[in-house]
């Protein structure tokens, strides 16, 4: 039953994420606004999502995990109804931001209980079922989604997870319980270091945002990418001295730093070539909204498939070349994407999906596991918390960094005399083949992973 509860909360947030982008053309039509508008949508919340994934270990020792979940939880169902109710795109936006508070401690707390409370020879196994509640959001979240925007608007795909939300409030309560009996401490809070990280976060996503700007884009991105740099460098100098907000100390493995580097890579590729799927499917290929989230099945249920023997896989410490597997497919899956247009058979759609859920499946689960093996106990919710903002850094950065080069390549096609269909489905086409090549590059990490990591067994602890 806690599995179970930490799946539940863990398939709502992943449910709003993949419900959320299939919509994505449907709001942009209703708020009339352009695709660099609409992407605050995802981004605004993964901005939020950053700043508050540095205080899940702060509040972990402070609060504990059990009332750091279930505030998490409330936060979150209460957010998805502050979004449901939006009726302009700065409420919708700022309702994001604020469901994001919740959703940044639901997944790296609910891993950090997982990791403490199962020995290590099967962590990779309870990573694999826990991915399930992952893998289920994406699966029905695309279906589900098409339904509810076709049928009775897009709000009504956050109402979806009020339900989830009381349900997962009410087991946690049941069952999480025992987790009140973990010992908390009161220590200091680093408001210099967490300004600066803000900082950080705040300014590189403007910075990369304002490149598409005319004019003086270039000189706001320029200007605030060094701003960024300074931030990023006065974050660490505040880490080296009393109680760090984030224990750096975990970068002293190099094989969590190989992990945390493909992390970073897959989601910035990911994240970018992904938010133009509905773009693609219904702008283009004149799918509707129902048809395109059906054609997002095939990606999802082969990921609930094979995510568990993949974590099966990382319990007997064969890691690196089932990532290596994993970085390849899904290169090839974004290269499937990028030759797709109007006269494509949607068959060609569902291989490049079935490509895709098994690159995955034999990518993350092998490469979490690792990484949580390569720290101690003490470092596991600083690992989670790193293992989440690596994520969400990269995909709010892979998503920002897309929305430029589409607005760029768009615009050099239709100053070349294409026409502005024509000049979209090039620039789709652009955008695919570059988030291929960034997602190949993991495999310089990947490559340095151990072949077999050793796998230690550790006692179940005693409730």
């Amino acid at each position: 039953m806690v599995m179970i509860t930490l799946m539940l909360g863990t398939f709502m947030a992943s449910l709003d994420s993949s419900i959320v982008n299939v919509s994505l053309p449907v709001m942009q039509k209703q708020f009339g606004i352009s695709i660099a508008g609409i992407e605050w949508v995802i981004t605004g919340y993964m901005i939020s999502f950053c700043l508050f994934i540095p205080l899940t270990s702060w509040m972990k020792r402070r609060i504990g995990y059990y009332r750091l979940f279930l505030i998490s939880i409330m936060i979150f169902t209460l957010g998805s109804l502050l979004c449901s109710l939006s009726s302009t795109i700065g409420f919708l936006v700022f309702s994001r931001i604020f469901q994001a508070i919740g959703g940044g401690a639901i997944s790296p707390t609910s891993l950090a209980i997982l990791s403490e409370e199962f020995p290590q020879n099967e962590k990779g196994s309870a990573i694999g079922w826990w991915g399930i509640g992952n893998v289920m959001g994406p699966a029905i979240g695309p279906t589900l989604g098409g339904v509810l925007t076709h049928y009775f608007g897009w709000p009504c795909i956050f109402y979806i997870n009020i339900p989830i939300g009381l349900l997962t409030i009410y087991l946690s309560t049941r069952h999480l319980g025992f987790l009140k009996n973990r010992p908390v401490t009161r220590p200091s809070f680093d408001v210099k270091g967490y300004t600066y990280f803000a900082i950080f976060i705040v300014v590189l996503q403007y910075s990369l945002t304002a490149a598409s700007d005319s004019g003086s884009g270039l000189w706001k991105c320029g200007i605030g990418f060094i701003a960024s740099v300074i931030s990023l460098v006065l974050f660490y100098r505040t880490t080296r001295y009393g109680v760090p907000l984030i224990d750096l100390s975990v970068f002293k493995s190099r094989i969590f730093v190989d992990c945390t580097i493909i992390i970073l890579i897959r989601s910035l590729a990911l994240y970018g070539g992904l938010f133009f799927i509905p773009f693609l499917l219904q702008g283009l290929m004149g799918y509707s909204e129902i048809q395109t989230g059906l054609l997002l099945l095939p990606n999802a249920l082969i990921m609930l498939a094979l995510r568990p023997y993949a974590g099966r896989l990382a319990d007997r410490g064969i890691v690196r070349n089932p990532s290596l597997l994993g970085i390849a497919l899904i290169s090839v899956s974004m290269l499937q994407f990028s030759v797709l247009d109007t006269g494509s058979s949607m068959v060609w759609v569902i291989l490049g999906m079935i490509v895709r859920g098994t690159g995955m499946s034999f990518l993350v689960a092998p490469v979490s596991t690792t990484m949580l093996n390569s720290v101690t106990l003490e470092q596991t919710a600083t690992a989670t918390s790193l293992n989440s903002l690596f994520q969400q850094v990269g995909g709010s950065v892979g998503i920002a960094l897309s929305g430029v080069l589409h607005i760029s390549i768009s615009h050099y096609f239709t100053t070349e005399g294409r026409a502005p269909a024509m000049a979209e489905h090039l620039a789709l086409k652009a955008g695919f083949i570059i988030s291929a090549i960034v997602i190949a590059m993991a495999l310089f990490p990947a490559k340095r992973l151990p072949e077999r990591h050793n796998v230690k067994v550790s006692p179940i602890p005693i409730q």
